[in-house]
């Protein structure tokens, strides 16, 4: 493995234009933008630099072992419940799933790329409040995010064609889509019995070499993996090489950052973090950008909290770490009597928005999608873990006979859904707890509001009927229940234009602190139909624009 020596080139007391901590999907994006620019950057990122040559089919070690996730609660100290009054656990399965590495969970994610729709960012108004919930509009609108889910297509690279229902888009897909799977076909085939209409998934996967890239090799090694290629289209694939060429982006990884310190105009001035061999480093910055994740950046904060800042940086509004979002997800899985070997390729090829719109007649809110994968029975052990039917036994020979006939006969319809921001919904330090390096861990306190779990059980519901409808001779149901682990970590330092409700301003900049900006997914108001990435990518290059252009008039 490929690891950065963390021995800064940039001076620590000497002040950089940007630090940025974090390297994800917003990060690597900024990275890249400012970097460009002419702004010397410093990234710190608490996880190792991996190459596509030391990403591998490891599956006990990647899924099982944490591999990518930094260790897992082990590591982190996650602790998990679902209400307030209930005493935090650490569970075996970490609550907040993000890998730590360059790249961040842009490198490990599925890559399935939906926009979000001009719905998305007036929901509110559309629809009235939802009582219990902080269910608001964004500060901005689809047409001035639309030319960058366009930049997004065309630096970072997606494979895709417009579909019936799609939003606006002002330029075509750079690349086409991918082959379509059986599970795709048999979704064709079952939307067509039913009248539902069936499109290409677009992909952060690349269909065709592009930029300098090789193309998908169908590998079948997408969710949780890392792509030894480079066809995934991740901020180490796409951005990371050109800030790093720029010869003005330093990235110091395996570098863990812990406080945020600030000077006495009020203003960030060093992001404190512990080196790779566990010493105390401070470095130096004019302004500070927090990309960590929904649940890294509002913990961040917390952890600089100040006689200034008693209740944690940027955190007047006490917003930070509330209205997390996960997305609600339901599954319906089927056997058919035919081999799909859908283990080989890309997980999704085909999806239903039919559904996308939240609709008053089915009695409560939420709108989403379904798509069709092999999901658990894409790699083996999985397959055999978590993708049997439930009326099989989990040993013996019967156990063995149905793993080899379903693994390459197997697939299923994912629904995915929204989340509505609720207080009840948070992340918070959690008092005991402590993580690898002894920061204080993440405790997430989650359940899912009853109309997002209505929306998944609805989804779930027509997975089931597209699956008798394409023919399959054996279908279940996954139980729909309050989520307790996601990959999606939304919401929790919202934007806005209400210094009273929000955490930053439309251009990220903080409320409270004039030189510190948060661009995650922590800025989302509300939490989209299920795939959060792209909006995420597009959110990083407006933030970048905007803070270039800040720079450039001395507004910084």
């Amino acid at each position: 493995m490929t690891s950065m020596p963390g021995k800064p080139s940039f001076p620590l007391d000497t002040p950089v234009d940007f630090v940025i901590v974090g390297s994800g999907s917003a990060g690597g994006i900024l990275a890249k933008e400012l970097s460009t620019a002419g702004f010397d950057v410093v990234i710190l990122e608490q996880g190792p630099y991996r190459k596509a040559a030391d990403f591998r089919h490891d599956e006990l070690s990647v899924i099982f072992r944490d591999e990518l996730l930094g260790g897992g609660t082990a590591a982190s100290g996650q602790t998990f419940r679902h209400d307030a009054d209930e005493t935090a656990v650490r569970p075996r399965r970490q609550p907040a799933q993000y890998a730590q590495t360059v790249g961040g969970s842009s490198a490990h994610f599925t890559a399935n790329f939906w926009r979000f729709r001009d719905i998305d960012f007036r929901e509110r108004s559309a629809l009235d409040s939802i009582a219990g919930t902080n269910f608001a509009d964004w500060p901005i609108t689809y047409d001035e995010l639309e030319p960058y889910y366009t930049k997004v297509d065309w630096e970072i690279g997606v494979s895709g064609a417009p579909g019936p229902n799609d939003a606006r888009r002002s330029k075509p897909f750079p690349l086409p889509p991918m082959p379509v799977k059986s599970s795709g076909v048999l979704m064709e085939r079952g939307a067509k019995e039913l009248g539902l209409t069936c499109q290409p998934e677009p992909h952060a996967i690349l269909s065709q070499p592009f930029n300098g890239r090789a193309a998908c090799i169908n590998c079948g090694y997408c969710m949780f993996f890392g792509c030894e290629v480079g066809a995934k289209s991740s901020t180490l694939a796409a951005m990371i090489p050109l800030a790093e060429a720029s010869g003005r982006c330093e990235i110091r990884a395996e570098c863990a950052a812990y406080r945020v310190e600030t000077d006495a105009n009020g203003r960030a001035s060093e992001v404190l973090y512990y080196d790779p061999d566990g010493n105390q480093r401070g470095q130096k910055a004019k302004a500070v950008i927090l990309s960590a994740n929904g649940v890294e950046t509002p913990r961040l904060l917390l952890m600089s909290a100040s006689a200034r800042h008693p209740d944690g940086l940027a955190n007047s509004s006490g917003f930070v770490g509330r209205n997390l979002m996960f997305n609600a997800h339901s599954v319906a899985n089927g056997v058919f009597e035919e081999p799909l070997n859908d283990y080989k390729g890309v997980q999704v090829t085909r999806i239903i928005h039919d559904f996308y719109d939240a609709d008053p007649a089915r009695g409560f809110y939420g709108g989403g999608g379904l798509d069709a994968r092999p999901l658990w029975s894409a790699t083996p052990i999985l397959h055999a873990l978590e993708g049997m039917p439930p009326d099989v036994p989990s040993w013996g020979a019967a156990f063995k006979d149905e793993i080899a006939h379903n693994f390459t006969r197997q697939m299923s319809i994912v629904g995915s859904t929204t989340s509505l921001a609720q207080d009840r919904n948070n992340v918070t330090l959690d008092p005991e707890s402590r993580d690898r390096w002894g920061r204080p861990a993440a405790r997430i306190t989650y359940r899912d509001h009853d109309d997002d779990l209505a929306m998944a059980t609805f989804l779930q519901d027509h997975g089931m009927a597209l699956l008798d409808a394409a023919g399959a001779t054996k279908a279940w149901r996954r139980p729909v229940e309050p989520g307790t682990n996601s990959a999606h970590l939304l919401g929790t330092c919202r934007m806005g234009d209400d210094p009273a409700t929000s955490v930053v301003n439309r251009d990220h900049r903080s409320h409270d602190v004039p030189n510190l900006f948060l661009c995650d997914g922590s800025s989302f108001v509300t939490s989209g139909r299920g795939q959060p990435t792209m909006t995420i990518m597009a959110l990083a290059f407006r933030a970048a624009d905007r803070i270039k252009a800040a720079a450039a008039a001395n507004a910084i």
